[in-house]
């Protein structure tokens, strides 16, 4: 439960930093942060599905973002850096580091699923009255489409909203622009 503690408390600080930091650049650092801190809760959530789900959406985010930054806002990087900012980066790196080995430590062994051993797990409902409550005869198609309609639903909306996103970013010409030349 501690560990649930200090990552809020990290992602809240993060959180400050990017909305306080004139540095552009350092704000979308700090947005990427809180985004692995909540990546790394769903981890210890036991919802490791949805921590890919964040790091995906997360790293295309920030690939996004840090792109837009750089071309709005050139930041050079000097030869001096100041000894405290190096040793907080060290330890963040390695709080986050520690952190993930914790994660893989609390996950069960590999070929051991926890669905089997929790008797009231959702799993177990779906596999025993899946076909008697929604009339499927495929179980996987009645979760995803029935128990779990919603969440897919969602997750489509995540996945053609980012399709989206990504293409009218790193699309060639803009309409306006071949409207011009062609007139």
């Amino acid at each position: 439960m501690l560990i649930f503690y200090a990552l809020l408390l990290f992602m809240i600080i993060a959180a400050l930093i990017a909305v306080e930091t004139k540095n552009l650049l350092g704000a979308v650092i700090c947005v990427g942060a809180i985004g692995f801190g909540g990546a790394l809760m769903f981890l210890f959530l036991r919802a490791p599905d949805i921590a890919i789900t964040q790091i995906v959406v997360e790293v295309l985010s920030l690939i996004i973002l840090i792109r837009a930054t750089i071309a709005r806002h050139v930041t050079p990087v000097s030869g001096d850096r100041e000894f405290v900012g190096a040793v907080v980066s060290v330890a963040i790196v390695l709080t986050l580091f520690v952190a993930g080995v914790k994660v893989l430590d609390a996950l069960p062994p590999f070929g051991d699923p926890i669905f089997v051993r929790t008797p009231g797990a959702a799993s177990q409902t779906y596999l025993e009255q899946g076909l008697r409550q929604t009339g499927a005869a495929n179980i996987v198609s009645s979760v995803i489409l029935d128990y779990r309609a919603y969440d897919t639903l969602g997750e489509a909306t995540v996945l053609f909203t980012s399709i989206l996103g990504a293409a009218a970013i790193l699309r060639g010409k803009s309409r306006k622009l071949v409207k011009e030349s062609d007139a």
